[in-house]
């Protein structure tokens, strides 16, 4: 009788045990999560930078970014997600400035698209606008069939108010202060382009997924694992293009300068500010034909990053695993990241170029 009791108490110890471990595996577990996720004190409260309900379809501008069109940047700021890339052999960078369910009077200057830029087209199911298109680009628009409005066919070398019908970019006239070539000064915005989508009858709805989750609370990006102080950030693509990000901890984000310049929306006139910035480097090289022009991303695959946004850089990872694939981004314990709520540069670097952060 005595060790049948006594069996029973080894039995109900190692139970006790086994739950003890379980639960200490559960705690921690939660712990390490709300390392991420507990600025979320009210998940039924709404972020501002988009409506995550919204079925809407983003709207993608391929924005020029030459030292001349740079002059002219209009609406940048209001882009809810913007992606960085080469460009170009010598390290120009083009943007593709992603908006969904907004209205902004000026966008531009537009140019043209490059058949890397249509992965990214694809990830977000967003419809294109853009002026002209290199020659793979071209073939891979039909081929993929990706809803976009052209500005050589749709487009017109008069001011915005002697657009004519069916058209849905003008190009402004030089002035005294800034006087650039033509392609730098095309240019459009959501309610042409709307008129656009209704009149080829393109779709506008999605039932793809954000690419991002969004926290309606300030992250408590101190509290994670894998972090470095972040206040400034030095992204160099080449001598032609390097990007400076200064943390601003009143307004809680980051003020853009390039090439030493603060890069400035003209819509408002102020220094464009970034809420989250991502940054991983692939490799890029030039491909046959013109070496300015054509060159080539290997963006299939995986490899490490940063997501830097609060004044602090958090070691992440990346993923694509085909070209219509959203890329996954999440953090080294395998957690797909949040972000503040705010607006979002994805900068694509080349493999072998510097990013410093202090």
């Amino acid at each position: 009788m005595k060790l049948k009791k006594k069996n029973i108490l080894i039995i109900i110890a190692i139970i006790c045990f086994l739950v003890l471990i379980i639960f200490t595996f559960l705690v921690l577990k939660k712990d390490k999560q709300l390392e991420y996720d507990e600025n979320i004190e009210d998940p039924k409260k709404n972020v501002s930078i988009i409506d995550e309900s919204s079925n809407s379809r983003p709207i993608a501008f391929t924005i020029d970014n030459s030292d001349d069109a740079r002059l002219l940047h209009t609406g940048l700021s209001k882009a809810y997600l913007v992606y960085e890339m080469i460009n170009y052999a010598d390290g120009r960078t083009r943007f593709l400035a992603m908006f969904k369910d907004s209205d902004v009077d000026k966008i531009g200057p537009i140019r043209s698209v490059r058949h890397y830029h249509l992965d990214y087209i694809l990830e977000n199911d967003a419809i294109l606008a853009h002026w002209g298109q290199s020659t793979i680009a071209n073939t891979n628009l039909s081929k993929l069939k990706i809803d976009h409005i052209n500005g050589i066919t749709y487009g017109s070398n008069k001011e915005k108010d002697m657009i004519e019908s069916n058209r849905y970019f003008w190009t402004d006239k030089n002035n005294n202060n800034i006087s650039v070539d033509i392609s730098h000064r095309r240019f459009t915005n959501i309610e042409l382009i709307n008129q656009g989508i209704e009149k080829l009858k393109i779709s506008k709805e999605t039932e793809q997924s954000n690419l991002f989750k969004y926290s309606a609370d300030p992250l408590k990006v101190e509290k994670m694992s894998d972090i470095e102080t972040a206040n400034k950030i030095d992204i160099y693509f080449s001598n032609s293009n390097y990007v400076t990000y200064i943390y601003d901890k009143e307004s809680n984000s980051y003020k853009r300068s390039v090439k030493g310049k603060e890069h400035i929306d003209n819509l408002n006139g102020e220094q464009i500010k970034v809420t989250n910035i991502i940054t991983y480097k692939i490799k890029n090289y030039t491909i046959a034909g013109d070496p300015n022009i054509l060159q080539e991303l290997d963006n299939i695959g995986s490899g490490d990053g940063y997501y830097i946004t609060g004044g602090y850089a958090i070691k992440i990872k990346w993923n694509k695993e085909c070209h219509s694939c959203q890329t996954k981004y999440s953090y080294l314990d395998g957690s797909e990241i949040i972000l503040n709520d705010g607006n979002t540069f994805i900068e694509i670097m080349p493999v072998n170029k510097e990013l410093n952060i202090s």
